[in-house]
């Protein structure tokens, strides 16, 4: 993580980039074990803990609430879903389709994670190189 103001953007995208690569494997753990019995799915949520960072700030502009946010606290929360009941009799709850569907967004998160921030430093480097 870089520590200066100019890439609070870019450090706020890198842990949304780290939880979605951690969302990935645990969708994909899912799918593993599709067929284990009593197996009950898992699943990461990063988005409440950036939306309530945010919303500390809440009459203040977006750069603010991007400054404002203390890298330490964006830590992705990891749960077991047990209110996803199973009509299968070995009371396992995942769902093929819906865990495919759902490594597949993850995929696309993480790609539009990846082009945001290679677009914010392109943008750096162009101003650099606009400056010398």
């Amino acid at each position: 993580m870089i520590s200066s103001n100019a890439f609070h953007y870019i450090d706020v995208l890198d842990k949304a980039m780290d939880a979605s690569w951690e969302r990935e494997t645990i969708l994909a753990n899912n799918l593993a074990n599709v067929n284990t019995p009593n197996y009950k799915r898992q699943d990461l949520d990063f988005e409440a803990v950036l939306e309530s960072e945010l919303g500390k700030s809440k009459y203040k502009s977006l750069d603010a609430k991007i400054a404002d946010i203390h890298m330490h606290h964006l830590q992705p929360r990891i749960y077991t879903d047990y209110a996803n009941f199973s009509y299968r009799l070995d009371k396992n709850n995942v769902d093929v389709d819906t865990e495919n569907v759902e490594l597949a967004s993850e995929q696309i998160r993480y790609r539009t994670l990846e082009d945001a921030i290679d677009f914010d430093f392109s943008g750096l480097k162009t101003a650099m190189q606009s400056s010398s």
